[in-house]
């Protein structure tokens, strides 16, 4: 079995999110280092909740693409793990997934997932 540095695309944007609510409330609680200086104070504030507000779109985004994704049982760990495009990795045990029998043994790599490698494909079809 194969291990990848290469993450479950959905747990990719999920961390993302999190390190926004966690940098959002890092600013807020700098801004109250700068309580003599309200309008630096304000600023901080301000800032802090628009990181906060940024994850929760990230959040709702990601929701909406989980629930379009592919369930599938890994053939590794026997998990149930989502897939979103062509190649991802299991969200348990990180073993490369594709559902594209032409990518069956071949390297695993995130360039397949991209629109330009379709399109050059179908072009030499």
């Amino acid at each position: 079995m194969a291990q990848l540095k290469y993450s479950n695309k959905i747990n990719k944007i999920r961390s993302f999110a999190l390190i926004l609510i966690f940098g959002g409330i890092l600013l807020m609680y700098v801004g109250l280092l700068f309580k003599q200086k309200e309008w630096v104070m304000i600023i901080f504030f301000i800032l802090g909740l628009l990181a906060i507000f940024l994850s929760l779109i990230v959040y709702l985004w990601i929701g909406t693409l989980s629930l379009r994704a592919i369930p599938i049982i890994c053939p590794s760990c026997e998990k149930p793990t989502k897939m979103l495009g062509r190649v991802d990795a299991c969200m348990h045990c990180k073993q490369p997934l594709t559902l594209d029998q032409d990518l069956e043994g071949k390297e695993f790599d995130e360039k397949y997932n991209k629109r330009s490698y379709a399109k050059s494909k179908e072009q030499n079809t």
